[in-house]
């Protein structure tokens, strides 16, 4: 067990490595050579990396890759997309290559609403609240002028403030509800700044509340900020085609590929143990977007699955259909994203992401996610449906299982072509790897 450590973030990175290596490798001079491998040789950059979060020690590498031929609202696009799994990226392409031919993509914004809430409790009379908040949401307003001003400017600020009664289902319990718009930044530290700076408001005006009682004047505050839930904030993609137009092969007609695929969609939408898997595919092609253009995937990912689930059961992101022999697939999904802000202006590479992506705003950016999500889908369910997700997967998936043995060069590229006409799986690639050692 490592001791107790004071005054670690005040240590020097190098000397963070010496107390680890000391307490948790075994002096292993490897692990500190591992992690001193992955600093950026460029100083400047590093020091831009140290300065990211806490206690940095080293940087963490994930591959950088693009997507290209995503035809999205007649506009041709190269996507990047941040992420270790080995067949997302070779998905999305596939599946960008194959409705370029079809009309491509299509995806429209339907809303853009942030939430964000005071939560307090008050012991009064529910009449008085309601009278002492409808004074005082004026000065709620104005004292955080100095806060939305800069936003104001750019066509964001304050949508609305609303007092909402919880008591029912926790004593004494009330919120204010906020609704806000950021525009191109995500928001999280200006929707955050205002909720603070309401709470403050709240306390100071009703402690000078002429028709509170004593008691009736303490409005405890318990916290203050924004939801991951947005589903006001809301982006649309879809694809369509005409039935013939899908793959036709020696197993399923275009008919009965169509229909079978509408099939796996809708046991996505009634069963939650194929949905969370489902969905989770989706979340790979969008997750890869937002990381790569310096957004919170984790942000994106509570919200997304809190969407997935907002009638009461668990179900699918995405929806299809057959409607007058056309074939249409869609995904509705709330994105909170920003496109200036965070690390958007700090991250070299996100930098590069998003001058690939020609600059968009927060709307275009939404756009060309969903899209990703909706893209990654279809290419999950169109092997699901026909050859099945392993022989695509593992496939790619070989390559990391020949760097796990420290596979040769020459090694590789035997392997490679026997796997061409052979099925992987790991045993089998084990088997092979001994048989050319011996």
């Amino acid at each position: 067990m490592a001791p107790v450590v004071s005054g670690f973030s005040k240590l020097s990175k190098e000397d963070k490595i010496k107390w680890l290596a000391e307490h948790h490798f075994n002096n292993d001079k490897k692990a500190t050579e591992t992690l001193i491998t992955y600093w950026n040789s460029n100083d400047k950059l590093q020091k831009l990396h140290d300065e990211f979060t806490e206690n940095t020690i080293s940087n963490y590498y994930l591959p950088f890759s693009v997507a290209p031929n995503f035809l999205i609202n007649n506009h041709r696009y190269t996507l990047p997309m941040t992420i270790e799994e080995s067949s997302v990226v070779a998905a999305a392409s596939k599946a960008a290559k194959f409705w370029q031919t079809r009309g491509g993509f299509k995806a429209e914004v339907l809303s853009t609403t942030k939430v964000g809430q005071v939560h307090f409790t008050y012991t009064g009379d529910l009449k008085k609240l309601h009278h002492f908040f409808e004074e005082i949401k004026p000065n709620l307003i104005k004292n955080v002028s100095p806060i939305t001003k800069n936003m104001e400017k750019r066509g964001g600020g304050i949508k609305n403030i609303e007092l909402i009664d919880k008591t029912s289902e926790i004593e004494n319990y009330y919120q204010l509800h906020c609704t806000f718009e950021t525009v191109d930044a995500m928001g999280a530290n200006f929707i955050n700044s205002c909720l603070e700076q309401f709470a403050k408001t709240l306390v100071s005006e009703a402690q000078d509340y002429a028709d509170f009682s004593t008691d009736e004047s303490r409005i405890e505050i318990i916290m203050s900020i924004l939801s991951n839930y947005v589903p006001e904030c809301l982006v649309r993609a879809s694809v369509s085609c005409s039935v013939k137009d899908l793959p036709n092969t020696e197993d399923l007609s275009a008919t009965q590929y169509a229909q079978k695929f509408v099939r796996a969609v809708h046991i996505a939408e009634i069963e939650p143990y194929r949905a969370v898997t489902h969905n989770k595919g989706i979340m790979n092609g969008i997750d890869a977007v937002v990381l790569a253009t310096g957004n919170d995937f984790r942000a994106i990912e509570a919200g997304a699955h809190a969407y997935a689930a907002k009638d009461g059961r668990y179900k699918s992101l995405t929806h299809a259909e057959i409607r007058d022999d056309q074939f249409i697939f869609s995904i509705e999904i709330p994105l909170a994203l920003g496109t200036v802000g965070g690390l958007t202006s700090l991250h070299p590479l996100v930098k590069l992401a998003l001058q690939l992506l020609e600059k968009p705003n927060a709307k275009k950016l939404m756009e060309i996610t969903a899209v990703a999500g909706l893209a990654q889908n279809f290419a999950a369910i169109n092997s699901l449906i026909t050859t099945g997700i392993q022989q695509g997967h593992m496939k790619m998936h070989l390559m990391n299982i020949l760097n796990q043995f420290e596979a040769t060069t020459s090694e590789k590229e035997q392997l490679i072509e026997y796997f061409k006409t052979n099925t992987v799986t790991h045993s089998e690639v084990v088997t092979q790897i001994e048989k050319l050692r011996a």
